[in-house]
């Protein structure tokens, strides 16, 4: 294995909004690179020092063939019903594997007697990875900018986006920063046991994220506050119950106002401002300016 100053990385969903940022961030701070996907027609993005594995969080043997020889791991949820079964199994194989850090990507107010399930999962791995004797490090990001793209479809066609949110605000943040931050301690030290909560540097409303959107796009964009019925009326077919019954919980827990706060860690940890809702609807405007689907 090699020092934790150039380590070898295990990033789980590599191809991922998270993952695929990362494995660039990764390697400009001198890592070698193992990303995992499930898909081995499509491998992460080539590179030097990085070198491609194909597992699957359901098969326990390739995790830990894609385990071996490895410093650290980025510990991604996947977007299934046993999220937390999955995630725990693959803690355990990397402490078994000998791996000397974990990072763990976790979710922006993850407690145990949450009424939302993801923050309930989240806050399950988080309390059985603390309990492995790892050195670990959680990560809380907020709501993604990057979760707008699934509303880019209903911009294109009607011109206007909704949920179930009403003039509460959230600290969002971008993935990029995410990414750039979890790169920082996975290769840097001082962050064992630690919690990170990773936000945007201001809390918007969703007609705040329309405004931006409209400026960087050049073209009139509105948000139309819902119920949560109509919601998930809307989405229904489209995603599988348990996640849209998240999805609505989820919202649930941001109309109350409960995720605004703004926390300065994607500064501290990668010593450059969080990236504001405006540099990413600039960043971004072409996917937003369609007047068609």
């Amino acid at each position: 294995m090699n020092s934790l100053n150039t380590p070898t990385v295990l990033v789980t969903g590599a191809t991922g909004t998270v993952g695929s940022a990362l494995v660039p961030a990764l390697r400009a701070r001198g890592a070698t690179v193992r990303a995992m996907t499930r898909n081995p027609v499509r491998p992460a993005v080539p590179g030097e020092n990085t070198e491609n594995v194909t597992a699957d969080l359901n098969d326990p043997e390739s995790v830990a063939a894609a385990l071996r020889g490895v410093d650290a791991v980025f510990l991604n949820s996947p977007s299934a019903e046993d999220a937390a079964t999955l995630q725990i199994r693959f803690a355990d194989l990397a402490r078994q594997a000998g791996v000397s850090r974990l990072v763990l990507l976790s979710q922006y107010a993850a407690r145990a007697d949450s009424p939302v399930r993801f923050l309930r999962w989240h806050a399950e791995v988080e309390a059985h990875v603390r309990k492995l004797g790892l050195d670990h490090t959680v990560l809380r990001p907020n709501l993604f900018m990057q979760g707008l793209f699934g509303f880019a479809g209903m911009i294109a066609a009607q011109g206007f986006f909704a949920a179930p949110i009403g003039d509460a605000a959230v600290s969002l943040v971008d993935a990029r920063d995410i990414a750039d931050s979890a790169a920082a301690v996975l290769t840097g030290t001082g962050h064992s046991g630690r919690t990170y909560t990773l936000t945007g540097p201001r809390a918007v409303t969703h007609d705040q994220i329309a405004h931006e959107l409209s400026i960087a796009a050049g073209r009139d964009i509105a948000f139309v506050d819902v119920s949560a019925e109509h919601f998930a009326a809307a989405l229904a077919g489209v995603v599988p119950p348990w996640q849209l019954d998240g999805l609505v919980e989820d919202y649930a827990h941001y109309a109350r106002g409960e995720a605004a706060e703004v926390h300065t860690a994607v500064t501290d940890l990668t010593g450059q401002p969080a990236r504001d809702l405006a540099d990413f609807a600039r960043d971004h405007a072409a996917t937003f300016a369609s007047a068609q689907p």
